[in-house]
């Protein structure tokens, strides 16, 4: 299992890159690998404004249906149109094809608790 030291974790198995005032977003290799084979991913619509722990996307697997949700607040300003084709980018890159979306973050914007990798990896061993 792969946790990037680049990268914030939420202990919903989220990840969140940040670079300026836009987030990338994604599910955690270890979320990934929990669902198992991933076959539908239901992406947000661009422009659709988010609060920090809501429910944006919807990722199924061969073994689950799961609500994705955003660590950061902001205004969804792009999605990965691949994973519509490519859902399984999720299984195999979740750090990097198997981004969901983007967002520029709100000026007044809140964030659940964020982790960094170590503290992330501490989570799952307990």
């Amino acid at each position: 299992m792969t946790i990037p030291a680049n990268l914030k974790y939420t202990k919903d198995h989220e990840w969140v890159r940040i670079d300026g005032d836009i987030a990338t977003f994604g599910i955690s290799d270890h979320a990934q690998e929990a669902l198992g084979d991933i076959v539908f991913v239901e992406l947000p619509d661009i422009g659709r404004e988010l609060d920090a722990g809501e429910a944006y996307a919807v990722v199924e697997s061969v073994k689950a249906v799961s609500d994705v949700y955003t660590p950061v607040a902001g205004e969804v300003v792009e999605v990965n149109d691949g994973l519509e084709a490519e859902p399984e980018h999720v299984n195999t890159d979740a750090y990097g094809a198997g981004w969901i979306a983007k967002v520029k973050i709100s000026a007044d914007t809140a964030s659940v608790e964020l982790m960094t990798d170590d503290e992330y990896t501490t989570f799952l061993e307990e």
